[in-house]
């Protein structure tokens, strides 16, 4: 699959870059794309919620009323849960969202999510470049060159650039990662991936190793 390369004003170079088909024209497969993208979400979650259960609660310890006799339900402590201010019965604990998903598995959904982006003609290449300071009104007007102001894009470049990335921090519907920072989530997640031309080298030997 090849795709013309554009600047940032939106102008075709007269260059075109060829994709691998081994990674953005395979058969996707939607069950690696959920899995990868759930165990995603997953490790997103700081799993700190508590609740505190009987024996963790701070009250007096005397018997409420006597045992017998009173025609209700005997309780014994103001910790009891059915109480206002008592434990909670089966609380939420401290716990690791995340689970093992294989490298194989990973890799097939991000070549599956690249592969509905290149079919669906989301994907546009643009040469490298460079801001000098980070000026987002820059950013707002390369989305418009390139027709993407009003979607959610993900600029895709070769190494970290500090300008850039601040640049598009206040751009709504913008997002930045590097080749290798790629996931599948955020692939699926924007309507159109920008391409850096040198990123695709960085991505394709990814892959590869």
């Amino acid at each position: 699959m090849e795709l013309a390369v554009v600047n940032i004003n939106g102008k075709e170079t007269g260059r075109k870059v060829k994709l691998n088909d081994s990674i953005f024209g395979i058969e996707p497969n939607d069950h690696a794309i959920y899995l990868d993208t759930r165990q995603y979400m997953a490790n997103q979650r700081q799993g700190t919620h508590k609740a505190k259960e009987r024996g963790e609660v701070e009250a007096s310890t005397r018997k409420i009323k006597r045992q017998k006799g009173t025609g209700t339900a005997r309780a014994g402590s103001l910790k009891n849960p059915v109480f206002r201010g008592g434990g909670r019965i089966f609380g939420p604990r401290p716990r690791y969202y995340g689970f093992k998903l294989n490298r194989k598995v990973k890799e097939l959904a991000r070549k599956s999510a690249l592969s509905y982006k290149a079919s669906s003609n989301n994907i546009i290449i643009v040469e490298d470049f460079s801001l000098e300071a980070p000026k987002t009104k820059e950013m707002v007007k390369m989305e418009a060159n390139l027709n993407i102001a009003d979607k959610k894009s993900l600029f895709v470049l070769p190494e970290q650039n500090k300008n850039i990335y601040l640049s598009a921090r206040n751009t709504q519907g913008v997002e930045v990662v590097t080749a290798s920072e790629l996931n599948t989530y955020e692939i699926m997640k924007a309507s159109t991936l920008v391409l850096v031309e040198s990123a695709i080298d960085v991505l394709q030997a990814t892959f590869e190793n």
